[in-house]
């Protein structure tokens, strides 16, 4: 009797594991029905036959669960029937799956060495916030030890902030920076990452760029204000020569451009002092803001500085809705985004500014029919001194520094800046304030307005 050679599963015909057993019960029949022919006994050696051929059978079950259990490397038996070609594919599946598991583990311990390695905090944790495994980094910073296993994560880092954040997240950002617990003087970024039930956490030490970020913001800030006294003295030299009656002809010139080029550099020092300031978030009241009120000022500058350049400008308020927030800074961010409007869309355009109600808060918008800009700039425009057009900015007095500093004051209020534009066609510049930032305006307040002049 000749025994199957290996074969894989799903290239067997279908009839081929039937066949299999089929010809060995063949084989015992033929044997009985020739014994039965020799011994003029036909019946009892059929009979003999099949029962042999059942204890056969169940020999090999037994066998075949024999080696079921025995580990998983033993080589599968032989004589088996069908039962060989199942044995020899359960084989080189093992075998297989021995394979993919010593490389699946081998990958799972590289990965568990470079976590280790690491210098920042990695800390796995639960579908209940508690502490599955964390490499060396974040057992030295959170002073854990294998009975903190389970552990809840606010038990060790318990700064507001952080859990305002984790309770927060539904997707990835760019995570949180808190003071570190045990050294006031040591900065934290963590960033969490969801995947499936359980959360990543990993935290930064980020001192030595806070430090730098510090720096680099105090500088400015210092450069500035040395700036603005030189510059004051300048101006008015430069004012007083000016208004002399009797200034040679060849003079006047070069007094023209000192006097532009000196106010020029008097608002790039006023903007980088207000970033500044912004930045650093220096204590200024939060109060209540009449949106009706600010916006029909911002209108009222806005009309005084369209002058010279002849465009309609709409105001729509559709909802007496205010913010709360600092207004003095809010009033600023505004009225950048209208100013720009008016400097970058050619004379006699349209210009609409929109206050209105929405499900998710309250909307500004300022949209204009101008230049519009090239979809490469947008991501980069609220960069310092970032241009798209330098000999344009410049010819328009401009500091490079407005849509940072709305940047810096929309983020006070957790909001981005939207920009919108099609190149030749006009741009769209707005800012959705979520409902915490928005107060109800007082049932006596002022109805909205719409107005439109030229």
């Amino acid at each position: 009797m000749m025994t199957p050679e290996p074969t894989n599963l799903h290239t067997v015909p279908r009839y081929a594991l039937l066949w299999a057993d089929v010809r060995w019960l063949l084989l015992w029949v033929i044997a009985g029905v020739l014994l039965g022919l020799a011994t003029a006994h036909l019946l009892e050696s059929i009979i003999g036959a099949l029962l042999l051929y059942s204890w056969w059978r169940m020999y090999t079950l037994h066998r075949f669960n024999t080696w079921l259990n025995q580990p998983q490397d033993t080589l599968p038996p032989d004589k088996l029937g069908g039962l060989s070609i199942v044995a020899h594919q359960l084989y080189q599946n093992r075998k297989q799956n021995r394979l993919t598991q010593q490389k699946v583990m081998g990958l799972v311990k590289k990965i568990r060495s470079s976590l280790t390695a690491l210098q920042d905090a990695v800390i796995l944790l639960n579908d209940n916030d508690g502490l599955e495994w964390w490499n060396k980094a974040a057992e030295d910073l959170l002073v854990l030890d294998p009975r903190h296993q389970g552990t809840s994560i606010f038990d060790f880092i318990t700064a507001p902030e952080f859990r305002r954040y984790y309770q927060n997240l539904t997707t990835p950002n760019d995570g949180v920076h808190i003071v570190s617990w045990r050294d006031s003087k040591r900065y934290l970024k963590c960033e969490l990452t969801h995947f499936g039930s359980e959360k990543l956490l990993i935290i930064y030490d980020v001192t030595r760029l806070q430090n730098l970020e510090q720096m680099r913001r105090d500088f400015v800030a210092n450069v500035s204000h040395e700036l603005r006294t030189p510059l004051t003295v300048l101006m008015g030299y430069l004012e007083n020569f000016s208004d002399q009656l009797d200034m040679p002809v060849q003079w006047q010139r070069g007094m023209q451009l000192m006097t532009q080029q000196t106010a020029r550099m008097n608002r790039i020092v006023n903007d980088l002092l207000l970033l500044s300031r912004i930045e650093i978030e220096e204590t200024h009241e939060l109060r209540d803001i009449d949106m009706t009120k600010m916006l029909k000022h911002i209108y009222d500058d806005a009309m005084v500085y369209n002058q010279e350049y002849g465009h309609t400008i709409h105001l729509e308020i559709n909802t007496s809705d205010g913010l709360y927030g600092s207004e003095m800074y809010l009033n600023s961010a505004l009225s950048n985004l209208v100013i720009n409007a008016i400097k970058y869309t050619p004379k006699g355009g349209n210009i609409a500014i929109n206050w209105s109600k929405t499900a998710e808060g309250c909307l500004f918008a300022v949209t204009d029919d101008g230049i519009g800009i090239a979809q490469h700039h947008i991501d980069r425009l609220t960069e310092r001194f970032y241009r798209v057009d330098s000999g344009r900015s410049r010819a328009t007095g401009g500091t490079g520094l407005g849509l940072a500093i709305v940047k810096h004051v929309l983020y006070q209020y957790d909001v981005n800046l939207h920009i919108a534009s099609v190149e030749g066609e006009g741009a769209t510049f707005s800012a959705l304030f979520p409902l915490k930032h928005v107060r109800a305006a007082p049932i006596t307040n002022t109805l909205p307005k719409n107005l439109s002049k030229a």
